[in-house]
């Protein structure tokens, strides 16, 4: 067995173990804190580098490594958890180690004045530790477990500033939508064992994702007419659409900007909303199996492609109209999952994969860089309330318009290749060409969206008010006493990171263009060629043209509208909300989804939750009342006859058994008088009655 195959578990177990100990310590202990998070993601990203490297360095051999043990015995049969090592792993673990290794020093600077810096720093260990457990995971079981715990981290870290009622709603919300998905993915955990009878993904022929077990699963039929395998895949799917904010269970994302912003960082950018993208992935075998066993197009590809499709459109739209720094990246976020599951869904896992990681870079810097500026501007949040900051905050800005750019897919930056690759793949789809509408629809939105918060941010005149100071309480990340009123460029601790990002999200997505797909080849497990004929392929030039004239016309509207015309005043009305104020406020209130679902799902769920109450208080509690009461009556009457009539029969019983006693006792006083007189009255007794007989 080879070491690092071997010792992968402890890649994840680090950072959980760095979290156990920063839960003993006092809250004092901040440095402690963060140099155990810190210490042991380094460690756990230089274990992750040498398992890359090997799978590197054994390109083209065997794809799947894993290691497989007993948990426990249940009758005859065992439980299997195990771990497993392939470039999907190797991919994910390097991305997730190193994202979250610049998140956590540049936490350091953030969070410093914050009073539960230690406290932050165990949750975010533990949050790192379980998502790598996700990421390693050779069985559904343990996924499912350390999905879980990515599911409570998140609910912790969310609610990080629980004081806050928006901070504890934002919690509450992101946990419940997320257990909606998480239950359908249970469900379909339970089908597949049933139908399988193993919950790992490889065991060396025997594993529910490989080949013997697949057509067990697609020559059976649901009564709905679907292959087990689809309905199995579409189950599952629920749990990735809720973890990865996909239409209708994207609720919870945007409120989930309530946490501190590294937060936002980590889960929303780099390892949560992958988690869903990154198991759809890894369960790709069951979702196109349908396909891949008949001629039947795989159902739940379809549905993969669809829901990603009109998640990218959507939340672009609302993206358009909202003023919150953080919310338009939430939003932008979920778009850009979007495009992930799209890409899945077209392209296959190469496409979706590679818009993943350097989604991952890209997001990353804009929260980070998001961070900064709220941190420069003492807790700000609206874009209405900043403008100027370009000269005041020059490194944090020219890392914020690397990112921007990357995002909107700027040509040669990374977002510019790995959103092509999905566009290309939705443009060579043979069901349908709405989806490469849509996404190039998306496109245009994203870059038009980012220029006009770019342009609120960092173009005019500084419009924070002059009480600025006071906004700092609605950030909790830093201190007053600790930073001047005027917007002011970040420490090094936060900007370095923030280079460091951009400096990736211009230069990773040449891993992946056309002329050297290193990334397709890599987790395809092709060698890789390098070819600028590639360019000249089916689609290829007329898409990227296509996209980056639509990249330029969105960012010459964003110029348009809101940099000929700057901003003046926070109160100035935007030019948007000018041309057409109704489809402006529909978008500002996110389509009224949350209101919807308060007029519906929620209300339904107080009404039924009334009823209940009302069944438990006078239907079920009315019932055990009454048998209560009947147990009384019962008891009273056994009481009554046991007290009245049995005691009483038998008190009475035995008191003429005692009178008796004491009668016949009279007889037997020993005295001879006593015994003579008797004697005595009893002949002259028998004397009378013989006279008596005698006169007869």
């Amino acid at each position: 067995m080879i070491w690092i195959v071997q010792n992968l578990w402890l890649v994840p177990a680090l950072p959980v173990f760095a979290a156990g100990i920063g839960a003993l310590l006092r809250q004092r202990d901040r440095m402690a804190a963060a140099t155990l998070a810190i210490g042991s993601l380094s460690v756990s990203f230089l274990l992750s580098l040498c398992a890359f490297l090997h799978v590197l360095a054994n390109h083209g051999g065997q794809q799947v490594l894993t290691f497989n043990f007993r948990w426990f015995q249940f009758g005859n049969e065992w439980v299997k958890l195990g771990w497993m090592l392939d470039p999907l792993t190797a991919l994910m673990l390097l991305m997730v180690t190193f994202v979250g290794l610049l998140i956590f020093i540049y936490s350091v600077g953030y969070m410093a004045h914050d009073d539960n810096f230690t406290r932050f720093f165990c949750f975010m260990a533990l949050f790192a530790g379980a998502m790598l457990g996700v990421v390693i995971a050779n069985s559904f079981l343990l996924l499912f477990m350390c999905w879980e715990i990515v599911g409570l981290t998140s609910y912790l870290l969310i609610g990080f500033w629980y004081n806050r009622p928006k901070a504890a709603a934002a919690a509450k919300k992101a946990f419940i939508v997320t257990k909606i998905g998480d239950l359908a993915f249970l469900l379909g955990m339970v089908w597949l064992y049933a139908k399988t009878g193993t919950l790992l993904f490889y065991d060396g022929g025997a594993g529910c994702l490989e080949h013997s077990a697949l057509a067990h699963l697609v020559a059976q039929s649901t009564v709905l007419g679907l292959t087990a395998s689809t309905g199995i895949a579409l189950l599952i799917f629920c749990g990735a659409a809720g973890k990865s904010g996909q239409v209708s269970l994207h609720v919870w994302l945007p409120d989930a900007m309530e946490g501190p912003t590294p937060v936002s960082a980590l889960i929303h950018a780099a390892t949560m909303v992958a988690a869903g993208v990154f198991l759809v992935a890894r369960i790709y075998p069951l979702m196109s199996a349908q396909a891949g066993f008949s001629l039947t197009p795989a159902i739940a590809l379809q549905v993969v492609t669809w829901t990603g499709a009109i998640t990218a459109v959507f939340a672009a739209l609302i993206a358009v109209a909202q003023f919150d720094i953080k919310r338009i990246l939430a939003y932008s976020t979920i778009s850009q999952l979007g495009y992930m599951m799209m890409g899945l869904g077209v392209g296959g896992v190469a496409v979706g994969m590679f818009h993943l990681i350097t989604h991952a870079f890209f997001k990353s810097l804009l929260f980070l860089g998001a961070g900064s500026i709220i941190h420069g501007c003492n807790g700000e949040q609206d874009i209405r309330r900043m403008g100027g900051l370009r000269g005041l905050m020059p490194i944090t800005f020219a890392a914020y318009a690397v990112g921007m750019l990357a995002l909107c897919g700027f040509p040669l930056l990374s977002g510019f290749w790995s959103k092509d690759e999905v566009l290309r793949a939705a443009h060579a789809w043979s069901t349908s060409q709405a989806p490469f509408y849509l996404g190039v629809f998306g496109a245009l939105l994203t870059a038009f969206y980012m220029t006009r918060q770019v342009y609120y941010v960092f173009g005019g005149s500084s419009r924070l008010p002059e009480s600025s100071r006071d906004l700092l309480q609605t950030s909790n990340s830093t201190n007053s006493s600790h930073v001047p009123a005027s917007p002011h460029e970040s420490p090094a601790v936060m900007t370095v990171p923030l280079v460091i990002l951009a400096a990736f999200a211009m230069l990773l997505g040449f891993i992946g263009t056309p002329a050297w797909p290193w990334f397709q080849s890599f987790l395809d497990g092709k060698q890789t060629t390098f070819s600028f004929a590639a360019f000249y392929g089916f689609g290829v030039l007329p898409v990227m043209l296509t996209s980056s004239l639509l990249v330029f016309v969105g960012l010459g509207l964003g110029w348009w509208f809101y940099e000929r015309k700057p901003v003046g005043s926070a109160n100035d009305v935007d030019e948007l909300d000018k041309l057409q104020p109704l489809i402006f406020t529909f978008l500002g209130h996110a389509l009224y989804v949350d209101a919807l679902y308060g007029a519906t799902l929620v209300r339904l769920n107080a009404w039924w939750a009334k009823v209940c109450d009302w069944l438990d208080r006078w239907v079920w509690n009315g019932a055990v009342q009454t048998v209560s009461y009947l147990v009384l009556v019962v008891a009273w009457l056994n009481n009554f006859f046991d007290a009245s009539v049995v005691n009483s029969g038998f008190d009475e019983g035995c008191e003429g058994v005692s009178r008796g006693g004491q009668i016949l006792s009279l007889l037997q006083g020993g005295q001879v008088q006593s015994y003579m007189a008797v004697i005595g009255c009893a002949l002259i007794a028998l004397v009378m009655f013989l006279l008596w007989g005698a006169k007869l």
